[in-house]
């Protein structure tokens, strides 16, 4: 020995390294194999002979094991391959670590033999080394006297499962008296051995078959020595390595049960006399949970959350019974984001239990919600963000309408600011969980702290609007590169269309809440706001806004989304808020439906329906399309822009067939232009449905959206027609309109259909629908539809005109049907219109009908004479003047005039007397237009004066109307002084010159005067109010002719006492007789010619008084506009005897205009026995 250490030369700092790690005694004996030939230089045979020996110092061992587990993890490899080639040496080393393992008691080294014995284990991964060891623990566990010196095998025996998970099985199964072993250190007073004891059961639970098969073991004995263990644990070791046994443990429901049953025990024993011992887990945690020590309160959170998840509905209310959601908020406010994100967490569980709400736990904690959401959006950790907003949004959700959650606007104010905050993150997974949160605080509860912050919620509504609308433009990578890129892409719209669905339902939820702060009124604005301010801040801004966000933003969004997905629920929602808009904004729900149909959403609307309900399937999607069509329907049918407005009773037929037929509707447009043709007998239901489906189609014509071809269309709509007509139905007024509508569109447009139903079909069928055109519009007075046919009607007229030539009455029968109904439409056009390029064609081809006719084809004249009448009649003034223009120019319809007036000395009271009324009336027309309007006369119009002066003297009683008409032509004739370049008024035969006082009268005589009055008061006598309003007049217009040739012959003619009986017996008629038109112009006369023997100056100051009495508010116009007159005139002759009187019925008359008058007002145009009459053209 001593030569070796000679021939080594001498010892540097290097060489007494390597000495101290080999064993001089025994090295030299040992092959070189065994030493390891790179740093350390260890001689695995000199560590196996150095650590046992007794003789060697602690601190020498120590250096050699130290440097052996470098030597393992720096060259595990070489290590191996030396220990390995002999499995007697591994067991070997094994035995003699262990050995020296149990025989130490420094703690650093048990720590380095502990970790050496698993790496060498771990490594030769060799099943006998182990049985080796586990056998060694086994006995040395059974041997040990006292459980203190069992600590160092513990331990070692928990981080050899750890390291060998299998392990906890084998150990389980076929070393299971080491169980007992445990429980007994368990108790042990010494928190290390019971650390260890917990970190062992930690690792043996976290084996699902292990576990199983402790199961009993668990639940008869170890439950509560577990409890009580980790209630009782001082050190923060026993704390840890109890908790993480308690996280293996709560991995299964079945040991949950035990444990939260264990502790239901103990809670109900707590302040109960009896043996001690019961712990409650959740007091327990709740303990951790106010420790200083942020891994125990991390740690705790997390257990909470292990075991809610199992069942919160059974578990939760333990933990809310022990005020553990109090410490949780309260941790909201904690700097460490994993403590928040573990409170958020077990907030989330308990929230699913309504004790949790009804303990008022989320009022006290919304404040710090809302804190700590504000303060984690300005972290970098986008799962944070996410479980807060998750927690704020289940809280928004599921918190009872009566419990409110803000009791102030300020923290409404301060929540909805930080959901803005959060709905603009760039994170898209961030900004989804903020609209959810969104569309929860979108409550009326939870907006109901006063003042309502409008403008708040506008602002968080246009922030999530806006960003959807980001996030919906965002392009889509189409790059061309196969199946996996078209999955992508597909994600990608899923994703938007997802976004977009959150979006719409929290804009859903802001109508929600406007529609329900409409009947608040508290809610509309704000109290505080200062007098003469721009109040931004009311509903009915805020309402506004919500329209205007819709129509800019969510239909766009929506719209551009369909065109690469359509989603039901998505479509369903959106349908919602539209038919929600009409309910919030009233006032603008005609103009918004008139945009929608516009914009092709009844087209949309019923595809939706076919394609997703068709087979009975999305019933809600159905629904919601359904009344939102029954909605914009009416509000389209309640205010069409070129008619009058339906009335109420004609609306309500609507909506009852619309109620009853919409949800049926399920086909697309071919299929149901199928079911609209059907002519087979069809009953309630199925017709329901068809009206509906013809107002839908008119509807949409009517804003531009034809979706269905014109052509079939309109074979459509004839088919039905017929068919009602064979089932001898009467529809309502709107489907008939609607059907008129249809016919004369598609007709116009399509250029396939050069002729319409009426004219091209068989005569009968023909003649079936002018019958039901014509019975239609007579039943319905307010039906306006002349613009939509009468191009067709012009066509039938050309054709026929083309047909019949010189001889129109040879046609079949249906011209003066299409005529009548011609007649009809124009009598439905109340207001003055322009006449158009139209109306002017169908003038000139009417008149031109005419003058091929002969008078004795009344059945074409008289609706023709009706028609030109009410076409001179019913249109501006310069419209007039063009239309008699055209009249005037045909020679042959002023020649047919002249022959059918000539017949009325010959037959009054014959079939024709309608005809000859309209003839006169005409004729009175022409010769006034041609006057005012000093038009060109190509053919004169000759009138013998003295037949027309014997008829009106010696009248028939029942002939008033024809009377009325004559009475109207002569009254235009004095009017023009019997000067017309038209009507040439002659004598019947020779003449004897007139008198030489009748000279300046000519053409009238003095007798002949006489004669006219007598018969004027005649027809005054039958009271006829008609034949009274013509009869006045014409006594004005003769005054008037009279005054301004020979005065005195008018004054004579006033003065007459048959006047005063004559306005007596007028007067007789009842109390307030003398308030009506007539009776006031003819006593004005009677002032304004001063003949007070008929109407003495007393009398007319009872008029008056009358007059000052009675309720000028419900007077007609005519009647007011006679009574002003009367009024004048009497002011003027100055016959006011009582100033008083006459001073309260001026300002009466001055503070009543025409307009208004609560009296309806009056129809001008009629239809009196087949005749059309103008009411305005008869009376003035």
């Amino acid at each position: 020995m001593a030569v070796r250490e000679a021939a080594a030369g001498p010892r540097g700092p290097g060489r007494d390294e390597e000495t101290a790690l080999l064993y001089e005694r025994a090295h030299y004996r040992h092959d070189p194999c065994w030493l390891l030939p790179v740093p350390p230089r260890l001689c695995l045979a000199c560590v196996l002979e150095l650590l046992p020996e007794p003789c060697v110092s602690l601190v020498r061992k120590k250096h050699v094991l130290s440097c052996f587990r470098d030597a393992l993890l720096r060259h595990a490899s070489l290590v191996m391959q030396l220990v390995a080639q002999d499995q007697r040496i591994c067991i070997h080393f094994i035995s003699m670590l262990f050995g020296l393992l149990c025989n130490v008691e420094d703690g650093s080294v048990i720590d380095l033999c502990i970790e050496v014995l698993i790496q060498l284990t771990t490594q030769l991964k060799l099943e006998q080394t182990v049985h080796c060891l586990l056998d060694e623990c086994h006995k040395e566990l059974c041997n040990m006297p006292s459980m203190r010196d069992s600590l160092a095998t513990l331990t070692l025996l928990g981080k050899l499962v750890d390291a060998i998970p299998p392990l906890a099985d084998k150990l389980v199964m076929e070393h299971s008296n080491l169980m007992e072993h445990l429980l007994r250190g368990l108790v042990y007073p010494n928190e290390g051995v019971r650390a260890s004891v917990c970190y062992l059961y930690g690792k043996l639970y976290s084996s699902p078959v292990a576990a199983e098969m402790l199961s009993g073991h668990f639940r008869e004995k170890l439950c509560p020595l577990f409890l009580s263990t980790l209630d009782g644990a001082q050190t923060k070791e026993l704390q840890i390595n109890c908790l993480g046994w308690l996280r293996q443990l709560l991995k299964y429901d079945l040991f949950v049960s035990v444990i939260m049953n264990e502790s239901s025990l103990a809670e109900s024993t707590e302040g109960v006399e009896g043996p001690p011992g019961k712990t409650s887990l959740p007091l327990v945690l709740k303990k951790l949970l106010l420790s200083r020590d942020e891994t125990l309160q991390v740690a705790s959170a997390h257990c909470i959350t292990a075991v809610l998840v199992h069942s919160p509905a059974k578990h939760a209310p333990a933990f809310i019974h022990a005020d553990i959601p109090e410490f949780l908020f309260e941790h909201l406010s904690s700097s460490s984001e994993v403590l928040v994100w573990f409170s958020y967490n077990c907030l989330i569980l308990l929230a699913e239990e309504p004790l949790f709400f009804s303990k008022c736990h989320t009022v006290y904690g919304i404040e710090s919600v809302v804190r700590s959401l504000q303060g984690s959006l300005r972290m970098n950790n986008t799962e944070l963000h996410k479980e807060g907003l998750l927690l704020f949004a289940e809280i928004l959700t599921r918190q009872p309408e009566e419990i409110k959650l803000f009791t102030s606007s300020t923290m409404c104010r301060d929540a909805g600011r930080a959901l803005q905050e959060a709905v603009n993150s760039p994170v898209l997974e961030v900004a989804a969980e903020a609209v959810k949160a969104i569309s929860a605080f979108l409550r009326k509860d939870h907006q109901s702290a006063l003042p309502v912050q409008y403008r708040e919620l506008r602002a968080l509504l246009e922030a999530m609007l806006n960003r959807c609308a980001d996030f919906s433009q965002t392009p889509l990578n189409r790059r061309p590169l196969g199946h996996a890129s078209s999955r992508d892409s597909n994600k990608a719209i899923l994703r938007r269309g997802k976004f977009l669905l959150s979006t719409l339902e929290g804009f859903r939820n802001a109508c929600r809440l406007a529609m329900e702060f409409q009947s608040e009124p508290s809610a509309h604005e704000n109290p505080f706001t200062a007098p003469g301010a721009e109040k931004e801040d009311t509903l009915e801004a805020f309402s506004e806004f919500l329209l205007s966000a819709c129509d800019s933003l969510c239909i766009p969004m929506v719209m551009r989304h369909s065109e690469q997905a359509t989603q039901p629920n998505l479509m369903e929602v959106f349908l919602s808020i539209l038919h929600s808009l009409f309910v919030i904004v009233p006032h603008m729900k005609e103009k918004f439906s008139k945009k929608l149909a516009s914009s092709s959403f009844i087209r949309l609307t019923l595809e939706l329906k076919a394609r997703f309900c068709s087979s009975l399937s999305h019933s809600d999607l159905n629904q919601v399309c359904s009344s939102f069509l029954y909605d914009m329907s009416l509000n389209l049918l309640s205010a069409p822009e070129k008619t009058e407005p339906p009335s109420q009773e004609e609306l309500s037929a609507v909506s009852a067939f619309l109620q009853h037929g919409l949800p049926e509707i399920r086909s697309r447009s071919p299929e149901s232009l199928a079911f609209l043709s059907d002519r087979q007998y069809v009953e309630g239901i199925a017709r329901q449905r068809q009206y509906c489906i013809l107002l839908l189609f008119y509807l949409a014509y009517i804003h531009e959206d034809r979706f269905v071809s014109e052509a079939e269309l309109f074979v459509a709509v004839q088919s039905f027609l017929l068919s009602l007509q064979d089932q001898d139905e009467r529809p309502p007024l709107t489907v008939i309109r609607a059907s008129i509508y249809l016919l004369a569109i598609c007709q116009d447009k399509d250029d396939a259909l050069d002729e319409d139903l009426i004219y091209s079909s068989p005569v009968d069928t023909a003649r079936k629908v002018l019958i039901v055109l014509r019975t239609f519009l007579r039943r319905n007075e307010d039906v306006q539809v002349g613009g939509l046919i009468r191009g067709h009607f012009l066509l039938i007229l050309q054709h026929l005109l083309v047909e019949h030539g010189a001889s129109p009455s040879g046609d079949s029968g249906n011209l003066p049907l299409l005529l009548s109904l011609l007649s009809l439409v124009q009598l439905k056009n109340k207001s003055e219109q322009e006449l158009d390029s139209m109306a002017m064609k169908l003038l000139h081809q009417v008149s031109k009908l005419c003058g091929k006719c002969s008078p004795a084809d009344v059945d074409i004249l008289q609706p023709s004479f009706n028609f030109l009448y009410w076409s001179l009649h019913q249109t501006t003034p310069s419209s007039q003047k063009r239309a008699a223009a055209v009249l005037l120019s045909s020679t042959a319809l002023i020649e047919l005039l002249e022959k059918i007036l000539a017949l009325t000395w010959t037959e009054v009271d014959s079939p024709r007397t309608a005809l000859l009324c309209s003839a006169w009336l005409l004729a009175a027309s022409f010769s006034a237009q041609q006057h005012d309007g000093s038009l060109q006369v190509h053919q004169t119009l000759s009138v013998e004066l003295d037949q027309v002066l014997k008829v009106l003297s010696f009248p028939k009683k029942k002939a008033a109307l024809l009377s009325a008409a004559i009475l109207c032509f002569l009254r235009t004739a004095l009017q023009q002084s019997f000067s017309s370049a038209l009507v040439a008024l002659v004598p019947s035969g020779a003449q004897p010159p007139p008198a030489p006082e009748d000279t300046a009268l000519a053409p009238l005589g003095t007798s002949q005067v006489l004669s006219l009055v007598i018969g004027l008061q005649n027809l005054l006598v039958q009271k006829d109010p008609l034949l009274s309003y013509a009869c006045v007049a014409c006594l004005e217009a003769l005054l008037d002719y009279l005054h301004a040739r020979s005065p005195d012959i008018a004054f004579h003619v006033v003065s007459q006492p048959w006047n005063r009986f004559l306005l007596f017996t007028l007067l007789d008629a009842g109390e307030s007789s003398f308030l009506r038109p007539e009776i006031l112009r003819l006593m004005t006369l009677f002032v304004r010619f001063q003949s007070s023997s008929v109407l003495s100056r007393e009398e007319v100051g009872h008029v008056l008084q009358g007059a000052a009495l009675a309720d000028l508010s419900t007077l007609s116009n005519t009647t007011l506009q006679a009574l002003r007159g009367f009024f004048l005139q009497v002011q003027s002759m100055g016959l006011l005897a009582d100033e008083s009187t006459a001073q309260t019925l001026h300002v009466s008359l001055e503070g009543l205009s025409p307009s208004t008058s609560s009296a309806e007002p009056p129809v001008d145009m009629l239809c009196l026995g087949g005749v059309a009459v103008s009411l305005s053209h008869i009376r003035d």
